[in-house]
């Protein structure tokens, strides 16, 4: 069989995987519903477990969509976020022969002569894309990022999939409305398709960081990216959980330069790394002693409008001095709508668990006797509990990320079991902070990177 006809089976197998995915997951929803209907007792339960079935033989970019679903607490049922936070989001790597027809698709049939090495085994194999290591004409070290074929019908298909699994969340509970979660998920998931796009969010934080020794950004290798292939310089690094027995001190130190690295680029330039994910970034030393991160991933990026800082900055004046109109000013600017004040009592809950470290200017860890896994349920139980009651309430598109890094970046936090002053640290984030110059930072920061501003 040629390489060809190979590649067409292959192509062919995964049609039919996603119909039978699409065929099981339809098969829950109607087991699930009518469970519900007729007052089966457990339906969430056995729901829950079926859909991961259900995902389970199909890798892919579901499972991307799966993982990250499983990260925000309440886009989903508990049981459903546990069944899925079992799915291994690794796909199976392409092959030599792949590797070679899919990088002359991208730099032409001399690709090999570009590069001094190229090693055809791939270093990580994710859901989208894997990364080769590779080396430049002159000496330096690479990454390529290098795209499956077809991912743009392979996403639609998954996005259609979620569509109905949120459908069935919102028949079986309305207190939280999650259509604009939704449709923010699958908005962040097809730019991560194009890895031009992504190349300037690097550019953008490489500029954001520029002043933040404790953070190293790679650099993009122009002339060897296409929308399809995103080539960047190599940054060693060790996995930070090799780190989490270390010192105190060398704990904090990490823990300070994942803490710029999320909130300096919020700060000064209203953009914030969505993806918190342990695989995302990497430990760099100095003198066999380890320094700080590098961040490697920007393909989850969200680019807020700059008065959505001014909403974070206004919920934590507002909690910190018990401020109400200043809470509610936040909330609504945030784009949260109908607020009575029982919903409003009912956000705090939220918020207060949120900002808590942030509040309180004391050296402390994260958040004392909660395990990484567990990091922020019971508060949300308590939110959903009440929601139930007092709902139900639509979750504005802005803020699923946002949540999510702050959840992403706790459970970080906790593994490290640093012990650190948060509120001093957020406080020299925003200290002088002012919405039109974060506007006019903005704009000239996208400008630069070749990015256009969000709409307000």
């Amino acid at each position: 069989m040629s390489t060809r006809d190979r590649e067409a089976n292959r192509m062919s197998a995964r049609a039919a995987r996603y119909a039978r995915v699409g065929a099981n997951v339809g098969a829950v929803a109607a087991r699930v519903a009518g469970a519900r209907l007729f007052g089966g007792q457990g339906a969430r339960g056995d729901g829950a477990a079926a859909l991961a079935q259900a995902l389970g033989g199909l890798k892919g970019p579901i499972m991307k969509v799966a993982q990250l679903l499983a990260t925000i607490p309440e886009a989903l049922p508990p049981e459903y976020a546990a069944e899925l936070q079992k799915l291994q989001s690794e796909a199976p790597p392409m092959g030599a022969a792949f590797v070679k027809r899919r990088m002359q698709a991208e730099l032409g049939p001399d690709w090999r002569k570009r590069f001094a090495e190229f090693d055809l085994k791939p270093a990580a194999a994710a859901s989208l894309g894997q990364v080769h290591r590779a080396t430049g004409l002159d000496g330096a070290p690479l990454a390529c990022k290098l795209q499956y074929p077809d991912m743009q019908s392979a996403v639609e298909a998954d996005l259609k999939q979620l569509d109905l699994v949120f459908a069935v969340h919102r028949r079986m509970d309305p207190a939280i409305d999650t259509r604009e979660i939704a449709q923010e998920i699958g908005d962040r998931v097809r730019e991560e398709l194009d890895y031009v796009r992504e190349a300037r969010h690097a550019a953008l934080y490489e500029n954001a960081l520029r002043d933040v020794d404790a953070v190293r950004v790679p650099k993009v290798v122009d002339e060897l990216s296409t929308r399809r292939l995103l080539t960047l310089s190599w940054l060693e690094g060790r996995p930070i959980l090799d780190f989490k027995d270390s010192s105190v001190e060398i704990r904090n130190r990490l823990a300070i330069a994942m803490f710029k690295a999320w909130w300096h680029p919020f700060s000064q330039a209203a953009v914030i790394h969505g993806d918190p994910h342990l695989g995302n970034y990497t430990v760099f030393d100095e003198g066999g002693e380890p320094q700080g991160i590098n961040l490697l991933d920007y393909g989850c990026i969200r680019i807020f409008p700059p008065k959505f800082v001014g909403g974070v900055v206004d919920l934590y004046h507002g909690l910190r001095e018990d401020d109400r109109a200043r809470t509610v000013h936040a909330y609504e600017t945030w784009g949260f709508k109908k607020l009575s004040n029982e919903l409003i009592d009912i956000l705090n809950i939220w918020a207060r668990f949120i900002y808590g470290p942030l509040l309180e200017d004391r050296v402390r860890t994260i958040a004392d006797g909660i395990k990484p896994g567990e990091y922020g349920r019971r508060q949300a139980f308590q939110v959903h509990k009440a929601l139930k009651e007092k709902g139900p309430v639509t979750v504005p598109r802005e803020f699923v990320f946002m949540d999510r890094a702050a959840i992403g970046l706790g459970a970080v936090f906790l593994h490290l079991r640093s012990e650190l002053n948060y509120h001093e640290l957020f406080e020299a984030e925003i200290a002088r902070f002012d919405l039109e110059s974060l506007a006019e930072r903005q704009a000239a920061a996208l400008a630069k990177a070749g990015l256009t501003p969000p709409v307000a």
